[in-house]
Formats: C-alpha cells, sequence, structure tokens
C-alpha cells in the first residue's frame, strides 16, 4: 500500500480525507501539532478505520523533525492542510498567518525534493479571487485580485511558490485545489469539524447555538447587494472535499510528465446566510437565536465555483446536497454533546 503524508491530517478535512484515502487502498501517515484540531477526534477516526492510525505530534515548519519523518517513510505522495484557516482571525494577527502557512509550505517543498517525493495536492482556497468583480461564478482562469484578508493572501502567495517551485524543478507534480465553503461531518458522526474555542465558521456556530453551547448566532452583515442582504457562498459538503483530494492524488498518479493544476472544487451554487440558516431550521426542527451584526472584514458578497474543469481532469463533482451537510452536521454536534 502507498504511503501517502497528511499533514493536518487530524483536522476537519484532513481527517475525513485520512478516512477516503484508507478506503481507497493508501495508507495515510498523519502529521498535527494539534493546535487546529482536537485529539478527541482521534477516536472516533480510529473507530471509523477500524485501524491504528500512524500520527505523528509535529510542527510542519520544524524543518529537522519533518525531514526525519520523510527519512522514515518513502511517500508516495503528500496532502498538504496544515495551515490556519480563519479569514477574520487573520485580519487581527497577520503576521502569525504568513509566519506558519507560507514556512510550513516552505518545510515541505523542501523536504519533497531532498527525499525525491514529487506528488502534491496542496489545499488552497477560493480565497484568491477575492472580490470578484463581474461574474459571481469563478472559475480558474478568472482572474486573481487582491486578496480580502492576509489568510486568501497566503493562499496566492502559496500557489506562487508552487508554480515557481514546479519551474525550478520540474520534476514535480502538484495541484492546487481552490476549494470553496468546506461543511458537514462524516454520515457516521464519528469525525466531524471540532472548532478550538468560538467557532469561525458558520457552520459550526449554527450548530453550536442550537444545542445551547452558544447564546447567539450573528450573522455578520444584512446590507449586501443580495437578494436577502447576507453573503453568499459555495457550500460543499467536507466528504465530497475529501473525495476530490484523492482523486487528485489518483490523477497525479497517471502524469507521465510534470504539471501544475490549479482546479476549483465546489458545488457551483451559491447559498446565502439566511438560506442556510432557514434550511437548518427546516431540516433539523431546531429554532435558532440568531441576531444582526456588522459586516465581518475580510468577507467577500458572493462567490461560488465553476466547476466544470473538476469533473473533466479528476472525475469528479460534488455528490452530496446542502441539506445533508446540514443534518450531518447537526448529528455530530449531538453525538459530541451527548457525553
Amino acid at each position: 500500500m502507498k504511503n501517502i503524508l497528511v499533514t493536518g491530517g487530524a483536522g476537519f478535512i484532513g481527517s475525513h480525507t485520512v478516512v477516503n484515502l484508507i478506503d481507497s487502498g493508501y495508507t495515510p501517515i498523519i502529521v498535527d501539532d494539534f493546535r487546529n484540531a482536537n485529539k478527541t477526534v482521534l477516536k472516533g477516526l480510529k473507530k471509523l478505520v477500524e485501524q491504528d492510525l500512524l500520527i505523528y505530534e509535529v510542527d510542519v515548519c520544524d524543518k529537522s523533525k519533518m525531514n526525519e519523518i520523510f527519512e522514515k517513510h518513502a511517500f508516495e505522495g503528500i496532502i498538504h492542510f496544515a495551515a490556519y484557516k480563519a479569514v477574520g482571525e487573520s485580519v487581527e494577527f497577520p503576521l502569525k498567518y504568513y509566519h506558519n502557512n507560507l514556512n510550513s509550505l516552505m518545510v515541505v517543498l523542501e523536504c519533497m525534493k531532498k527525499h525525491a517525493v514529487e506528488k502534491l495536492v496542496f489545499s488552497s482556497s477560493c480565497t484568491v479571487y477575492g472580490e470578484p468583480k463581474d461574474l459571481k461564478e469563478v472559475d480558474e482562469k478568472t482572474p486573481k485580485v487582491q486578496a480580502n484578508s492576509p489568510y486568501g493572501n497566503t493562499k496566492c502567495i502559496s500557489e506562487e511558490i508552487i508554480q515557481d517551485y514546479h519551474i525550478s524543478w520540474p520534476k514535480l507534480k502538484a495541484v492546487n485545489l481552490r476549494y470553496f465553503n468546506p461543511v458537514g461531518a462524516h454520515p457516521s458522526a464519528l469525525i466531524g469539524e471540532y472548532p478550538i474555542g468560538k467557532p469561525n465558521n458558520l457552520l459550526p456556530y449554527v450548530t453550536q447555538t442550537a444545542i445551547g453551547k452558544l447564546e447567539e448566532l450573528t450573522v455578520f452583515g444584512n446590507d449586501y447587494p443580495t437578494n436577502d442582504g447576507t453573503c453568499i457562498r459555495d457550500y460543499i459538503h467536507v466528504m465530497d472535499l475529501a473525495d476530490a483530494h484523492v482523486k487528485a492524488i489518483s490523477f497525479l498518479e497517471k502524469q507521465e510528465s510534470s504539471c501544475c493544476e490549479v482546479i476549483n472544487v465546489g458545488t457551483g451554487k451559491g447559498t446565502s446566510v439566511l438560506e442556510l440558516i432557514t434550511l437548518f431550521e427546516a431540516k433539523t426542527g431546531q429554532k435558532l437565536n440568531w441576531s444582526y451584526g456588522p459586516r465581518r472584514s475580510g468577507d467577500v458578497t458572493e462567490i461560488y465555483a465553476n466547476v466544470s474543469k473538476a469533473k473533466k481532469i479528476l472525475s469528479w463533482e460534488a455528490s452530496y446536497s446542502i441539506a445533508d451537510a446540514l443534518i450531518h452536521a447537526w448529528e455530530w454536534e449531538k453525538k459530541i454533546n451527548s457525553k
């Protein structure tokens, strides 16, 4: 079985991808320092895959320790998730984001070249598109404009680093997955999103309010130029996102020559914050206590994906609905609060 190094593999998207890798015949090896992940997720993860997992509790920015891991194992490829990921927090603490997100990537790339590991799937983001000027549906050729947040800018710079490294090291085969807004949880409710402290993402904020962990949900802004005044996003189920990462690894294995691809991963449909709240209440029977707050720095008005390239190159498309994601996230929230 082929080893795949998964940095940030104990996090929300990483843990679901680990499950998908195992189901697809790979052996994932996790590196995570648990700054952005909760160790309780490991219990559900191990139960789900029914096997022990190899996990290194290491900071990916630590080049010495990362080199040791590369020396111990022969890797078929790398899936690099490890990064800080909160738009609002990045505006408040930009240097924290630039230091961690860029250095961790450069360490991974240096280790890859040193140990002749040629395949990389990078966790990029739709934030690289900034605020779309005209069409709200963006494809990979949509010009990147100034990112609305330091987080988004770290993803822009990271893609440029990978492209430059690809030119200098032609053996590198890379896929940058620009994904939109991950939501949901595993249908088994054994793993899901486990925010450290107050949630930065909308859906955990919704589920924690519904279960009473948080008193009130704040909707940031009601004066955007959209149908209901709230932001519109392309919410993609984490199971579909995990599947895209495994398909990206499979794609790279089939490439006989060097490549550096950028691929959108979303549903192609936009949903407003109010529409998500209304649908959550309808699907779960939970009435949410929410109110409007001021706009949040770094948020764009409306964006959703054109996913034609993912369908063509990866033979991938989303199979879960947003309703599925809301139900699965609610089941997960109830599970972790039932103890």
